[in-house]
């Protein structure tokens, strides 16, 4: 059997891996890659037995009151505010364009006549 195909064996035993690349994360290269150089060592495959749908690469192995606490308050509320004055410029903007004296009344058009200049 060629290494290719035990490859293939291998990633079918280990259905985490194929959750891996469904959800591309991994690809199948950098798993050939991994198999390329350490084999079916468990150790080399152990951070990928497991697959837990709906966890982001950010949150692995950190604990959401650590992310909280590194989390600057004042810099986003200064965010915040840099937000609020640009859309305020943004409706300022658009707004002038669309205001239109109230004094102009718009009814239908009537069909202005049509003038023969040349006899056709």
């Amino acid at each position: 059997m060629s290494k290719k195909e035990e490859f293939k064996e291998f990633i079918k035993s280990k259905p985490a891996l194929v959750e891996y690349i469904k959800n591309k994360e991994m690809t199948m290269q950098q798993f050939y890659e991994l198999y390329d150089i350490y084999g079916t060592n468990e150790e080399a495959w152990k951070p990928y037995e497991t697959y837990e749908r709906g966890t982001n690469n950010l949150l692995n192995g950190a604990k959401i009151t650590d992310i909280m606490k590194n989390i600057n308050l004042d810099e986003i509320q200064k965010h915040i505010n840099t937000a609020q004055k640009a859309l305020g410029v943004v409706e300022d903007l658009t707004s002038k364009g669309t205001n239109i004296p109230k004094n102009i009344v718009k009814g239908p058009l009537e069909a202005r006549p049509l003038n023969k200049f040349f006899e056709d």
